[in-house]
């Protein structure tokens, strides 16, 4: 049974109106209400800008949970006693004085203080000072912010140092939303809990690793962020090198916040650098053009709203990542992530290698290898992929390749699988850290993926087009092809 009473709070959220807030944060805050762990006395302060009061926010806050939330979902008597958890206050973060009525609202109530920066990064170290100057947090306060922190090493540095004037890196809950998806979660125990994958999980018993984020949209009016950003910053230095990670980190000492995140540490250490002579056999650059998704035309990338002609910035990145350590010596992981891809979709698929001597018909030997798929989205759970006899009195020794499958929405009766932010924000409220990402993980990620993005800006290559609706561009299946394997789908 949870008690409620030890994880009461109160929850500064500045950029409350913003996208994020109202379209995942407040839907998940209304969720952990509806499932009855928010303490009583929680309380909720939205900070913005907008010149509104309390109750014209909660009548827009309400309206976007509405959208946002499966009617099955919406529980009206709860919706408006999350509500009534909500105050606003509408101020400039930059005015100092401002937060002298944060402090007069924070002397009613009580708990660990909870201060969520849905902010753009560049000005998470004014709120911090001005928080601190205006004697609104201690050394108790918990602070979250979003990643990515930064668009490369040296301005993630300045923003983790300007944080870290202020707050202890043990206050610190840097925010990746995929760490908190119930199969990323899983791989920890599914790799240490059982023993049947933990003796196998090496180089010799596993040929590569497939990890694919596919996303079906495109930019959906975000153009001057994305632009600026691009899949490499956007999608692999923020959450494809966590998921690599996870995969691929030695065994933890324990389940610690620390002793997670100095494994990941020591996978990123061992990342072989993607040098400029091997730009053409382990990377892949491309934009979408043109093309059908879901049976109807859209837009290129240069045809979007407020699209800047001739942009170089790449829509899709497939890669090819090796570790040099003792588990992973010449086991490659191809990773590719894009934007306006067939479907949205989230998956790692583990490899292993086939039984040194096979026995069976020669024409099925393609076969003969295991898989383990590892679904993040949009159907959670996991499949090992396993060869049987076929049946039949007509079928001999005829090989059949089927699942063993688990769906956790079926396998554990789940009416509903959390979304990642409702464990994020219940962990933080706990005061844990172990699925958020410490200062020198996001370090060691930027060093490499910075190293990556010097060679191609040297090599000034414009990415290779893909039509809207495909798997991205040729040159990606060549990349796989040419070590004898291929992506999933296309086997």
């Amino acid at each position: 049974m949870v008690d409620k009473s030890e994880n009461r709070c109160d929850l500064m959220m500045f950029g409350a109106l913003g996208d994020l807030a109202q379209r995942k944060l407040f839907p998940a805050l209304y969720q952990l209400e509806r499932v009855g762990l928010l303490a009583r006395d929680t309380r909720i302060l939205a900070l913005a800008r907008d010149p509104q009061d309390t109750a014209s926010v909660r009548r827009q806050l309400g309206e976007r949970i509405r959208h946002y939330v499966k009617r099955e979902e919406l529980e009206t008597d709860i919706l408006d006693r999350f509500l009534d958890r909500i105050d606003y206050l509408s101020f400039d973060f930059s005015d100092s004085q401002g937060y002298q009525r944060l402090n007069d609202w924070r002397a009613n109530g009580g708990g660990a203080l909870i201060v969520y920066m849905a902010t753009p990064p560049s000005i998470y170290g004014m709120i911090a000072r001005h928080l601190r100057d205006q004697g609104c947090c201690n050394e108790q306060t918990r602070v979250v912010v979003e990643k990515p922190i930064g668009h490369d090493l040296d301005s993630s540095r300045v923003i983790n140092d300007q944080l870290a004037e202020v707050f202890n890196e043990n206050q610190l809950f840097r925010i990746d939303h995929y760490l908190g998806k119930e199969t990323v979660q899983n791989l920890i125990a599914l790799r240490f809990a059982n023993n049947l994958f933990a003796t196998q999980w090496n180089q010799n018993h596993i040929s590569h690793v497939e990890i694919t984020v596919a996303e079906s949209v495109g930019i959906e009016g975000r153009w001057g962020y994305f632009d600026k950003a691009g899949q490499m910053r956007d999608m692999v230095q923020n959450h494809l090198l966590q998921l690599l990670c996870l995969i691929a980190m030695d065994p933890p000492s324990d389940l610690s916040a620390d002793s997670i995140r100095d494994e990941k540490v020591k996978v990123l250490k061992a990342l072989r650098p993607i040098t400029s002579d091997m730009m053409e056999t382990h990377l892949v650059r491309g934009q979408y053009t043109a093309g059908t998704s879901n049976g109807k035309p859209v837009p290129g990338y240069l045809e979007e709203d407020d699209a800047t002609k001739g942009s170089t910035t790449e829509t899709f990145v497939a890669l090819k990542a090796e570790i040099h350590n003792w588990r992973w010596s010449g086991v490659p992981f191809y990773i590719r992530t894009g934007k306006r891809l067939p479907e949205k979709l989230s998956q790692i698929i583990i490899h292993f290698k086939p039984a040194p001597h096979y026995i069976f018909d020669p024409d099925q030997k393609h076969l003969a290898n295991n898989k383990l798929i590892i679904r993040l989205q949009p159907d959670e759970g996991m499949e090992l992929q396993i060869l049987t006899k076929d049946q039949g009195l007509d079928k001999g020794m005829r090989l059949r390749q089927g699942p063993l499958e688990l769906t956790f929405s079926e396998t554990f009766n789940a009416s509903r699988i959390p979304d990642a932010y409702e464990r994020l924000l219940w962990e933080v409220m706990k005061g844990n850290q172990y699925l958020f990402v410490r200062r020198d993980e996001v370090e060691y990620a930027w060093r490499w993926v910075d190293q990556v993005m010097s060679h191609w800006q040297d090599h000034a290559a414009h990415p290779k087009r893909y039509a809207a609706g495909t798997w991205g561009p040729v040159a990606s299946i060549a990349m796989i092809t040419r070590d004898g394997r291929s992506w999933y789908e296309d086997a």
